[in-house]
């Protein structure tokens, strides 16, 4: 279990209060390097709790900053988050095997479960931030850094830029 950015919170104590969850520069330097992320400058979250029984709503607003590789010239690309934040807690499901397979309808998608009486919302804070990053981000030098290895483009490379290109050597 990744606890690089732990926030456990008890059923029992859930209140109308909304939860603020602030990464230190500890946290975001190991979330950082679980996400293969230069840095991560902000991890911040404003999260509020509503209990219905065992199932726990959260919602609330997710803000980050972070700098990665861009995915071409692996220059470091400047990068943030400002979104919205859904997701619900559920107990644990003890009615299936380990090896069975499990339909999630679109409801599901968004749900984490738990055991016991806490749940970890840091973590879910965190998954939630690995959602937002963009794994193929590029920057400003990522199409000279495809010419410079001789990547071209798709419309470079299709027959119809190879039937021009030999209209042109004809003229």
């Amino acid at each position: 279990m990744n606890t690089e950015f732990s926030r456990p919170v008890d059923l029992r104590q859930i209140t109308a209060a909304p939860l603020i969850l602030t990464a230190t520069q500890a946290e975001r330097a190991a979330l950082a390097a679980r996400f293969a992320l230069v840095r991560i400058d902000r991890l911040e979250a404003t999260i509020a709790l509503v209990a219905h029984g065992d199932t726990v709503s959260a919602k609330g607003r997710l803000r980050a900053a972070w700098v990665q590789p861009c995915a071409v010239s692996g220059e470091d690309l400047a990068q943030s988050a400002d979104e919205p934040v859904a997701l619900r807690f559920v107990p644990a499901r003890t009615d299936h095997l380990a090896d069975e397979e499990i339909e999630l309808s679109a409801t599901d998608l968004d749900d984490i479960e738990y055991a016991g009486t806490s749940f970890d919302l840091g973590e879910a804070v965190a998954q939630t931030l690995a959602l937002a990053i963009d794994p193929f981000a590029t920057g400003p030098r990522a199409e000279a850094a495809r010419k410079a290895a001789g990547i071209v483009s798709e419309t470079e490379s299709s027959p119809f830029a190879a039937l021009a290109g030999l209209k042109l050597k004809k003229d």
